[in-house]
Protein backbone atom coordinates (compact mmCIF):
# COMPACT_ATOMS: atom_id res chain seq x y z
CA UNK A 1 0.00 0.00 0.00
CA UNK A 2 0.99 3.51 -0.82
CA UNK A 3 1.07 7.02 1.16
CA UNK A 4 -0.54 10.02 -0.28
CA UNK A 5 2.57 13.10 -0.65
CA UNK A 6 1.28 14.62 2.44
CA UNK A 7 0.64 10.90 4.21
CA UNK A 8 4.48 10.42 3.53
CA UNK A 9 5.17 14.04 4.91
CA UNK A 10 3.43 13.09 7.75
CA UNK A 11 4.92 9.88 8.13
CA UNK A 12 8.21 11.55 7.83
CA UNK A 13 7.72 13.01 10.67
CA UNK A 14 6.82 10.14 12.59
CA UNK A 15 9.67 8.40 11.61
CA UNK A 16 12.25 10.92 13.03
CA UNK A 17 9.90 11.50 16.34
CA UNK A 18 9.42 7.46 16.53
CA UNK A 19 6.90 8.08 18.87
CA UNK A 20 4.86 11.38 19.22
CA UNK A 21 1.41 12.54 20.65
CA UNK A 22 -0.08 15.23 18.34
CA UNK A 23 1.44 18.69 19.79
CA UNK A 24 5.01 16.98 18.49
CA UNK A 25 4.06 16.25 15.40
CA UNK A 26 2.24 19.88 14.63
CA UNK A 27 5.56 21.66 16.40
CA UNK A 28 7.72 19.59 13.70
CA UNK A 29 5.86 20.92 10.61
CA UNK A 30 7.65 23.82 9.27
CA UNK A 31 5.29 26.91 8.85
CA UNK A 32 2.71 27.34 7.45
CA UNK A 33 1.11 24.20 9.96
CA UNK A 34 -1.75 22.35 8.75
CA UNK A 35 -4.50 22.67 10.99
CA UNK A 36 -4.94 19.45 13.73
CA UNK A 37 -7.73 18.22 11.91
CA UNK A 38 -5.86 17.59 8.83
CA UNK A 39 -3.44 15.78 10.55
CA UNK A 40 -6.10 13.99 12.62
CA UNK A 41 -7.09 13.12 9.65
CA UNK A 42 -3.84 11.90 7.62
CA UNK A 43 -2.91 9.52 11.14
CA UNK A 44 -6.59 8.09 10.69
CA UNK A 45 -6.12 7.16 7.28
CA UNK A 46 -2.36 5.78 7.96
CA UNK A 47 -3.34 4.12 10.61
CA UNK A 48 -6.42 2.24 8.84
CA UNK A 49 -3.36 1.60 6.06
CA UNK A 50 -1.09 -0.48 8.94
CA UNK A 51 1.63 2.11 8.93
CA UNK A 52 1.12 3.73 12.18
CA UNK A 53 -0.54 3.06 15.70
CA UNK A 54 -1.07 4.55 18.84
CA UNK A 55 -0.87 3.70 22.70
CA UNK A 56 -3.97 5.84 24.12
CA UNK A 57 -3.36 7.81 27.31
CA UNK A 58 -6.78 9.16 28.82
CA UNK A 59 -7.62 11.42 25.87
CA UNK A 60 -4.83 11.84 24.21
CA UNK A 61 -2.79 9.45 21.70
CA UNK A 62 0.67 8.55 21.17
CA UNK A 63 1.32 7.61 17.78
CA UNK A 64 4.68 5.20 16.31
CA UNK A 65 5.16 3.22 13.18
CA UNK A 66 4.59 0.38 12.53
CA UNK A 67 6.72 0.09 9.09
CA UNK A 68 10.10 0.90 9.03
CA UNK A 69 11.61 4.10 6.54
CA UNK A 70 13.61 1.36 5.20
CA UNK A 71 11.34 -0.70 4.37
CA UNK A 72 8.95 1.63 2.51
CA UNK A 73 11.25 3.76 0.52
CA UNK A 74 12.84 -0.20 -0.46
CA UNK A 75 9.28 -0.61 -1.97
CA UNK A 76 9.23 2.17 -3.39
CA UNK A 77 12.38 1.65 -5.30
CA UNK A 78 11.67 -1.78 -6.74
CA UNK A 79 8.18 -0.68 -8.00
CA UNK A 80 10.24 2.16 -9.70
CA UNK A 81 12.58 0.21 -11.15
CA UNK A 82 9.67 -2.65 -12.37
CA UNK A 83 7.33 0.26 -13.75
CA UNK A 84 9.75 2.50 -15.11
CA UNK A 85 13.05 0.33 -16.18
CA UNK A 86 11.23 -2.53 -17.68
CA UNK A 87 12.41 -3.90 -14.03
CA UNK A 88 16.35 -3.76 -14.96
CA UNK A 89 18.35 -2.40 -11.98
CA UNK A 90 20.90 -1.85 -14.74
CA UNK A 91 18.96 0.70 -16.61
CA UNK A 92 17.57 2.36 -13.33
CA UNK A 93 21.48 2.59 -12.61
CA UNK A 94 22.10 4.29 -15.94
CA UNK A 95 19.65 6.41 -16.41
CA UNK A 96 20.45 7.15 -11.90
CA UNK A 97 24.24 8.37 -12.64
CA UNK A 98 23.74 9.98 -15.88
CA UNK A 99 20.89 11.86 -15.51
CA UNK A 100 21.62 12.95 -12.52
CA UNK A 101 23.86 15.76 -10.83
CA UNK A 102 26.78 13.44 -9.06
CA UNK A 103 30.10 14.43 -8.71
CA UNK A 104 33.47 12.59 -9.55
CA UNK A 105 33.29 11.74 -5.75
CA UNK A 106 29.84 10.55 -5.16
CA UNK A 107 30.22 7.89 -8.49
CA UNK A 108 33.45 6.84 -6.85
CA UNK A 109 31.52 6.26 -3.68
CA UNK A 110 28.95 4.69 -5.65
CA UNK A 111 31.68 2.44 -6.98
CA UNK A 112 33.05 1.69 -3.67
CA UNK A 113 29.32 0.63 -2.68
CA UNK A 114 28.99 -1.65 -5.21
CA UNK A 115 32.12 -3.52 -4.89
CA UNK A 116 31.69 -4.05 -1.48
CA UNK A 117 28.37 -5.42 -2.67
CA UNK A 118 30.34 -8.04 -5.16
CA UNK A 119 32.65 -9.06 -2.68
CA UNK A 120 30.03 -9.94 -0.28
CA UNK A 121 28.03 -12.38 -2.88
Amino acid sequence: MQLSKSEEELMNIVWKLKKAFMKDLLEAYPDPKPATTTVATLLKRMADKGFVAYKSYGRSREYYPLVKKKDYFSKHVNGLIKNFFNNSPGQFASFFTQETDLSKQELEELKRLIDTELKKR
